[in-house]
Formats: C-alpha cells, sequence, structure tokens
C-alpha cells in the first residue's frame, strides 16, 4: 500500500475532511485574534500605568517646586505690597488650572486607538473571506 494514489487519500476525507480543516483554520484564525487583542490590552495598560506615575510625580515636584516660588515672591515683598504678590499668584494659578482643564477635557474627547490592530485585521479577514 506504499504506493497508493495521493489523490485518493484526498477524496477519501471528501467534503467532511475540508469542513474538518476549514473549522480548524477559522479556529486558529480566531485564536490568532484573541492573543492579539490580549496583547494590545496589556499594553495599553502598562502604558496607562506608566503615564499615571510619571503624571504623579511631575505633579508633586511642579507643586513642591511652585509653592516654593510663592512663597519666596511673597516673602521678597512682604513689606512692600504683599497683597498684590499674593493675589498675581492666586490669579496665575487660577488661569493655569483653567488651561489645563481644558486641555484634558480635549484629550478626553479624542478617540483611543485601543483595539485598533485587532480592528483592522478582522477587516482583512472579513475582506478575504468574503472574496
Amino acid at each position: 500500500m506504499a504506493g497508493a494514489d495521493p489523490a485518493a487519500g484526498a477524496r477519501a476525507g471528501g467534503l467532511f475532511g475540508s469542513l474538518k480543516r476549514l473549522v480548524a483554520t477559522l479556529v486558529d484564525i480566531g485564536h490568532t485574534r484573541l492573543q492579539l487583542l490580549a496583547n494590545e490590552i496589556h499594553e495599553e495598560r502598562l502604558r496607562i500605568q506608566q503615564l499615571w506615575l510619571l503624571a504623579i510625580l511631575g505633579v508633586f515636584f511642579f507643586a513642591l517646586g511652585v509653592l516654593l516660588c510663592t512663597l519666596f515672591v511673597i516673602l521678597l515683598f512682604w513689606d512692600s505690597n504683599r497683597l498684590l504678590a499674593v493675589g498675581g499668584f492666586a490669579g496665575l494659578y487660577l488661569a493655569i488650572g483653567i488651561v489645563f482643564a481644558v486641555v484634558v477635557r480635549n484629550r478626553t474627547t479624542r478617540g483611543s486607538r485601543l483595539f485598533e490592530a485587532s480592528l483592522s485585521e478582522l477587516k482583512k479577514d472579513g475582506a478575504r473571506l468574503s472574496s
């Protein structure tokens, strides 16, 4: 039987064999897409954690520097214009706070790139299967 016709083996599987291979292929494609999705979620989580850590450290040290600078200027003008110095810094900090609030609002209204690669691959898969 070593010299059996390979075409006869292919015909033996027939329709059931083709369906079985199709299902196996679809399962493999689904598995690959789920792995890609899981990787994207993991990367996004790490990126957000790093951003939060950097933001917290940056805000802490910036606030400390601003506080010390403000204290320095108020003490410098203590005898002549202390109320003007305090009021000027209060207005400056309020203006900066408003600018940051506007920037944060604008960035939150922009769309996220989360799942972009997965959606792109799924569109390609759909186009390949429909053609």
